[in-house]
């Protein structure tokens, strides 16, 4: 039986007691965040990241992203994070950014097909950032089922995963509504694979660098005077071949993807 709990105010003792007790049993928790409701798990319990999973109706092919309660806790999770990726973190956390690192190979947890990332984001919500300093990173998707947007307040996400959480947290309804923007910072240059909240301008003002799918790729066409001949040129009904896209992070703009270089599921 799931039970609901006010998370405004000044009498949230209650309300974090219970959802404490039910991610040390390995049970569920809906919370609020800056952007969306979300779904938690202790991310070291691979039952109740499991649990997480069944709940949205998702694989393990769909990781969810970690959620943790300061910037410092980056380095204890993740490892090879490049400076300007510290940068993005340092000017958007507590805030709707996602990035995807390199896991800590000595971490026990098992958050699904990661490839050996882990995606990590530090909510702009102070009172869920008070519980993350009182359980531990949290494993964390968007609170609706798989295919569904993602929960605005707490009633939508009763309606969609009912007793399959054992306590919701009520913070009322979130004001943001868009999901995180993930940037996946395995690579050379930090590089975005789903815009959310954050602008690639936001981001560009901080690392200029940042790369995107959508920038502009150099003109390829060949100069007037090496235009193939007629017989040589396409039918018009061809397409160009395409760049295939790289799965992830869930979200069907639901969910934030996590880890992978794809895209996870919105937090």
């Amino acid at each position: 039986m799931s039970e609901r709990f006010d998370f405004t105010g000044d009498e949230l003792a209650p309300a974090y007691r219970a959802a404490v007790d039910a991610i040390e049993a390995g049970e569920l928790v809906v919370l609020p965040t800056d952007t969306v409701y979300g779904i938690a798990a202790d991310a070291f319990k691979a039952d109740a990241v499991q649990r997480l999973l069944d709940a949205k109706g998702r694989g393990r092919d769909m990781p969810p992203p970690v959620l943790i309660s300061v910037v410092e806790s980056l380095d204890a999770l993740a490892t090879d994070v490049p400076e300007a990726g510290r940068k993005l973190c340092q000017e958007f956390w507590p805030g709707p950014l996602t990035v995807i690192c390199h896991a800590q190979t000595s971490l026990m947890w098992d958050l699904g097909e990661t490839q050996g990332t882990v995606a990590l984001r530090v909510p702009d919500h102070e009172n869920t950032r008070e519980l993350l300093s009182r359980t531990g990173p949290l494993a964390v998707s968007s609170a609706n089922k798989s295919g569904r947007p993602a929960a605005l307040d707490v009633y939508d996400a009763e309606e969609q995963l009912e007793d399959t959480v054992a306590v919701y947290l009520d913070g009322g309804a979130v004001t943001g509504g868009e999901p995180s923007t993930i940037v996946d910072l395995t690579g050379d240059t930090p590089h975005v694979v789903r815009l959310g909240a954050l602008s690639l301008d936001r981001l560009r003002a901080v690392v200029p660098e940042v790369t995107s799918d959508d920038d502009e790729k150099p003109d390829e066409k060949p100069a007037d005077d090496e235009k193939p001949a007629d017989d040589e040129k396409p039918a018009e009904d061809d397409e160009p071949t395409k760049a295939p896209v790289e799965a992830s992070n869930s979200e069907e703009k639901d969910d934030e993807k996590p880890t992978e270089p794809d895209v996870r599921p919105a937090d």
